[in-house]
């Protein structure tokens, strides 16, 4: 069975979360406790994963490190409609490859923020502030001409990818870090289309969502 070195508490290891349970992968979770036993720089931990860093998924011997490289190969792997990581469409793979990098700039910021808040971490936190709501604006506006076309996701029309799974966590996890999203409508409405999806599970901060909409497969 797969293993899942994880942390409750992190987007990065509930994005991994998300996509086994939307995909129903069976999983399970060894939990890490990186704050405030800081075992991701504990010895034994380091052997699995030299950066000290979570997510570290094991899949029967296969390592790897990393949340967006693991998106990639769980949905490469275990997704038989394709539709999550859709190798067949080259313009499609990179523009996903675009927003899983972006999904690395909302780490970068407003995954800071909240680590600045929450745990203490020494971040210049308004370049943080700043730096995560440059981005949010970016995503909003993309969203937003999106939906003019008929797109619900950030990449296609029809079916979310896992660029979507990328980006989410630190954009819903936002407020923990003082980053509101009042003033981005269109990544409002994005993330509860996330929610609607078959299969969708929270985390603490993460809510499900409300009745009255309908639901995307």
């Amino acid at each position: 069975m797969i293993k899942l070195y994880d942390y409750e508490l992190s987007g990065n290891c509930y994005k991994l979360r998300l996509l086994m349970n939307i995909l129903g992968i069976q999983f399970e979770s060894t939990s890490v406790d990186f704050y405030p036993g800081l075992q991701h720089k504990s010895v034994w931990f380091l052997e699995i994963n030299p950066l000290g860093q979570l997510p570290v998924l094991d899949d029967g011997g296969m390592v790897l490190r990393d949340a967006q490289a693991i998106l990639v190969y769980l949905a490469s792997k275990y997704d038989k409609s394709k539709k999550w990581y859709p190798t067949d469409n080259p313009a499609l793979l990179g523009m996903m490859a675009q927003w899983m990098a972006f999904a690395d700039g909302i780490t970068a910021t407003s995954s800071a923020a909240r680590l600045h808040d929450a745990l203490f971490y020494d971040f210049d936190i308004d370049a943080c502030r700043l730096g995560a709501h440059r981005l949010f604006r970016i995503l909003d506006e993309h969203l937003w001409f999106g939906e003019k076309q008929g797109w619900d996701w950030i990449c296609t029309e029809s079916h979310p990818t896992i660029a979507d799974i990328a980006c989410f966590p630190y954009v819903i996890l936002s407020e923990e870090g003082g980053v509101s999203r009042q003033d981005y409508p269109a990544i409002r409405r994005w993330a509860d289309r996330v929610k609607r999806i078959p299969g969708f599970t929270v985390m603490p901060g993460v809510f499900p969502a409300g009745p009255g909409h309908r639901s995307y497969g």
